[in-house]
């Protein structure tokens, strides 16, 4: 079944110039691309994104994290798009990682791993539909 899921090129990838190398990972798995773009996130955008961890110990430094940078947003469809893409990045620590994954390459820690991957089909298209407008997609 095809599904939709949100990549995002975290700053600290982005700092080190991993997108392009991130960006092919993803398109050499079958991922189909129907929309890009590097964005800076705002403190109110990046807490509005985040809204579902505001209750826990990490959620300040994760919207500081995630504004400290640019960011490349990008909205992923493809067969079972969730779980492959999940796959695709590995464990969100990079030490727990399966060797080449995008996390294992090119991840630093826990809080700086690189990409963010919707964790579920609904997560998926929710938050493409965050940084998506439908007209804005190559559907």
């Amino acid at each position: 079944m095809i599904q939709r899921t949100l990549c995002i090129i975290k700053p600290d990838a982005v700092k080190k110039n991993l997108q392009g190398n991130i960006i092919q990972k993803i398109s050499d798995s079958g991922f189909r691309i129907l929309g890009m773009r590097m964005t800076k996130l705002s403190n109110e955008t990046a807490g509005k994104f985040y809204e579902i961890h505001k209750e826990r110990p990490f959620y300040g430094e994760l919207c500081s994290f995630m504004t400290s940078g640019p960011v490349v947003v990008i909205a992923l469809e493809k067969d079972n798009a969730v779980a492959d893409y999940r796959e695709l990045i590995g464990a969100t620590d990079p030490e727990e990682a399966a060797e080449g994954t995008i996390r294992k390459l090119y991840a630093a820690s826990k809080s700086e791993n690189a990409v963010h991957g919707s964790d579920s089909e609904e997560n998926g298209k929710a938050e493409v539909a965050f940084f998506f407008a439908e007209s804005e997609l190559n559907t």
